[in-house]
């Protein structure tokens, strides 16, 4: 049988090529690369790293199959990107949200292609992880029917707000992307005890995400935790100065693994 095309991503590379190369995964359904591009790209970019941002599937320029959202289907296309882009080594991935957990997919993977991991307001994948993604996107669906929930989203967030959320509804409501996640194949929790790489995690400090520090520092072999007060999950976009001076140290300390090959 042959595999289905993979659709075209929309990739965007600033900076000095040769050097580090950081790869940056943005979030689900409202969120593109755009988000990374006005915050923090073009600092790393300056600090002389090579920048590679990308629209994934069926978000922002790339293309929107109807069908095909697994977890897996996500990391595929990391790893189709990162084997096309001839970095000079492992690269450096960073994950918002939903693109955090893609980028632990990734590493759990391709250990030996990542030299670390930086996370933003994000989880690895679990069967919990799934349950809960798949039902907020599935009752994101739902509401967006409502004719009246665009203009409240509107008057309460402000215009911006009320325009991404629009640009989602086809995503939302046109792809399976609800079921596929929730159909995700899902690594069983003691792999995660084997991925031997630096990983950074940074969460909100009100978020209801950052009281997984514990765990996740007690699970990864190397892993550390930070918050920043005062901002919720939104806070790539709500606080970029703290989260950039975060990645720039973390990248820029030189944090860098040679993970040993775990299962498939």
């Amino acid at each position: 049988m042959t595999a289905p095309r993979r659709p075209r991503l929309n990739t965007v590379r600033i900076g000095p090529s040769g050097r580090d190369t950081v790869v940056l995964v943005h979030g689900i359904a409202t969120d593109n690369l755009t988000s990374y591009y006005f915050t923090m790209a073009p600092d790393l970019a300056a600090a002389g790293h090579d920048v590679v941002m990308y629209d994934q599937r069926g978000h922002g320029r790339s293309e929107r199959p109807s069908t095909g959202y697994h977890l897996e289907d996500f990391t595929d296309d990391l790893a189709t990107l990162v084997d096309d882009l001839d970095a000079t080594g492992p690269v450096h991935l960073v994950g918002n949200s939903f693109g955090g957990t893609v980028a632990f997919d990734y590493a759990l993977r391709h250990p030996d292609r990542v030299a670390s991991l930086m996370v933003v307001e994000s989880e690895p994948p679990t069967a919990a992880w799934a349950t809960k993604m798949s039902t907020l996107l599935a009752g994101s669906a739902n509401r967006l029917r409502d004719e009246q929930v665009l203009p409240w989203i509107e008057g309460t967030y402000g215009w911006h707000a009320a325009r991404l959320v629009s640009r989602s509804r086809p995503l939302l409501q046109g792809t399976t992307i609800a079921a596929d996640i929730a159909a995700s194949r899902i690594p069983a929790e003691e792999r995660w005890r084997e991925l031997d790489l630096p990983v950074l995690a940074v969460y909100g400090g009100t978020s209801d995400l950052a009281g997984m520090a514990p765990w996740l520092e007690s699970l990864l072999p190397d892993c550390r935790t930070r918050q920043v007060p005062d901002h919720g999950h939104s806070v790539l976009v709500g606080d970029p100065r703290t989260v950039g001076k975060l990645m720039l140290d973390w990248i820029g300390a030189g944090h860098r693994h040679q993970a040993k090959a775990v299962r498939v």
